[in-house]
């Protein structure tokens, strides 16, 4: 039998039967607690490197080169940024190690603590928003590139409103492309059974927003948290078909 979806008060074509969510920074306000822990690490070792000529890690770095990516791309791309390589070391690198694992290890652990102690913080628009998609029969989806996604869930009190997860641990396993490749978000809708065209794809990340685009969705719905006067307009021009500062502007769409 075909689900019936009731899409009104969503601000989804009618044609979309699956909405797969970005966690940190859609869902969640986690994206502050990563942004934390990444300047703590990368300060760090800038320091250490600069000789007299040290330049902080900034939050136009973390948009630019680490949201929205898996722990290594973002230490990659930022490394890359500032003229720097290091080797991948090995999975079990101790933290803060001059490689790429060594910095991802001490990132994480330092991330995981700020969890601990402080807590998942999740966007009221935004619960509401998940609570109205499951009530209209939509099926929903986490799509993250982040490890700790079924701890934050976990936190946040979320898990309950997620019919599957395709996180890093995941990406990892079955060794999909990360974001901003399309591979996540195809294993996302293909695992809830929809087709690319019946999907929608929630992101504040311009290499999410890059991802959704690419897979052919057929809705991608840009959310601007940072609210600069010119993320939203990066949103656009990576893919998104609409952007909002909150979920809870959605419904007011239609």
């Amino acid at each position: 039998m075909t689900p019936i979806h009731d899409h009104r008060g969503l601000g989804l074509p009618e044609s979309i039967s699956v909405a797969l969510f970005d966690l940190d920074g859609v869902l969640t306000d986690t994206a502050a607690v990563h942004r934390r822990a990444w300047k703590a690490v990368f300060d760090e070792f800038l320091a250490g490197r600069s000789h007299g000529a040290f330049r902080p890690f900034s939050d136009s770095d973390y948009l630019g080169y680490v949201d929205g990516r898996s722990r290594a791309d973002g230490i990659r791309e930022f490394l890359k940024s500032r003229g720097i390589t290091l080797p991948e070391g090995e999975a079990d690198a101790e933290e803060g190690e001059a490689s790429v694992a060594g910095l991802g290890n001490r990132k994480n652990r330092l991330f995981r603590s700020i969890l601990e102690r402080d807590g998942a913080q999740v966007y009221p628009g935004s619960a509401k928003y998940l609570s109205a998609v499951r009530a209209a029969g939509v099926k929903t989806g986490v799509v993250t590139a982040s490890a700790n996604a079924a701890a934050v869930l976990s936190a946040a009190d979320l898990g309950r409103l997620v019919d599957v997860r395709i996180d890093g641990v995941e990406i990892a396993r079955r060794g999909l492309r990360g974001k901003p490749a399309p591979d996540a978000f195809l294993a996302g809708a293909e695992a809830l059974e929809a087709k690319p065209g019946q999907a929608a794809a929630f992101e504040d990340a311009i290499a999410g927003v890059t991802a959704g685009h690419a897979a052919g969705f057929g809705f991608v719905v840009g959310v601007d948290r940072v609210r600069d006067g010119t993320h939203a307009e990066a949103l656009r021009r990576a893919g998104a078909d609409v952007v909002v500062t909150d979920l809870s502007e959605l419904g007011a769409r239609q």
